[in-house]
């Protein structure tokens, strides 16, 4: 099996169950697994994104606690949405990114940099540096996506090869997860890609609609993809700025937690987040933000990103039949990464 850090997003569900594995929000590594053999010829909307898919290498800062999680060296895909050579990925392929190399369909490779790093949607872009004009994909409205709608999920392997798997739209729903994050609307695909971190989502018509993040659950398992309706909007900021800064910055406290049937539960707390000096521990459940009743996951988020970073935020928790109150003074998550290679 190949050690691949693209796996990164690999049975979410079942790393709820068994508790958080990461301390900077992305989902830890397990090795998936794929078929060998030649890949069939590919429908025509999925070779009208063909070209402006590539492979994506990442040496990461290995002292990085991020690096303790994820790896010091991941891959993933990313797909070109403008001729200069920008292309969009996951964010946690790029965090404590110190070099990125872009593997081209016709076996080039260039280098790349990190040009932002967008943590609320889990999105990042980077510039491809040698040569071009690219071949840039369409980008189409994942707003007008409906369940059922036909998709394709395009992909390179670490061995260069398209991966593409045609399938549809499973559901579209709210995903909230354990490292303080939270899509109002997600796209679940099946069947799963298996090689989905970065991998571009496809309509039938060829244009690219959301980016495949994670897979989730037992087998047979289903894709989740961020829409591109939280991307296209902010685009350009993001690569004028490295970062939306027109967009309120959320408190961070590095929490992880578990929705439960008693509540929600820490399940573990990031060692660089203002949560670990604030005394939380493992096993507190968070009963309410600033004096407000809080009974699951998503209200916890909706609760403490009524705040700003920076702003000292009241948790009540719930620990051994007593309510104690802890008062956190969160900062802005943004701090912990650098959003331009070299920064």
């Amino acid at each position: 099996m190949r050690a691949r850090t693209r796996a990164q997003g690999l049975a979410i569900l079942a790393l709820v169950v068994l508790g958080p594995a990461l301390a900077l929000g992305a989902p830890r590594a397990r090795v998936p697994e794929r078929a060998p053999g030649p890949f069939p010829a590919q429908p025509s909307f999925v070779q009208r994104v063909e070209a402006a898919v590539v492979g994506l290498r990442v040496r990461n800062a290995p002292d990085a606690v991020s690096s303790s999680r994820l790896g010091a060296r991941r891959s993933g895909s990313a797909v070109v949405f403008d001729a200069r050579g920008y292309a969009v990925t996951v964010s946690y392929l790029l965090l404590d990114a110190l070099e990125i190399e872009a593997r081209m369909r016709d076996g080039r490779t260039v280098p790349a940099r990190l040009v932002g790093l967008d943590l609320e949607s889990g999105l990042g872009v980077v510039r491809l540096e040698d040569g071009g004009p690219w071949a840039a994909a369409a980008l189409g409205r994942s707003e007008d996506v409906e369940v059922g709608a036909r998709t394709a999920t395009v992909g390179v392997s670490d061995d260069g090869e398209l991966i593409a798997v045609v399938g549809a739209v499973h559901a579209i729903r709210r995903f909230s997860a354990y490292w303080e994050y939270m899509l109002e609307r997600a796209l679940y695909l099946a069947p799963s890609s298996p090689d989905w971190a970065g991998s571009a989502v496809v309509n039938d018509r060829g244009e690219v609609v959301g980016i495949a993040s994670l897979r989730l659950g037992e087998d047979p398992h289903v894709n989740l993809a961020i829409p591109l309706e939280t991307f296209v909007p902010v685009k350009d900021e993001l690569i004028a700025a490295g970062r939306i800064a027109s967009r309120p910055t959320r408190p961070w406290l590095g929490l992880y937690t578990l929705d439960l049937d008693g509540g929600v539960v820490v399940s573990e707390v990031s060692p660089v987040g203002p949560a670990a000096r604030a005394g939380f521990r493992r096993g507190d459940v968070i009963v309410g933000v600033d004096g407000v009743t809080v009974g699951s996951q998503e209200e916890f988020y909706r609760r403490l990103w009524s705040r700003r970073a920076g702003d000292l935020i009241e948790v009540a928790v719930r620990r051994s039949d007593r309510v104690h109150v802890i008062t956190v003074p969160s900062i802005d998550r943004y701090r912990l990464y650098p959003s331009r290679t070299g920064e």
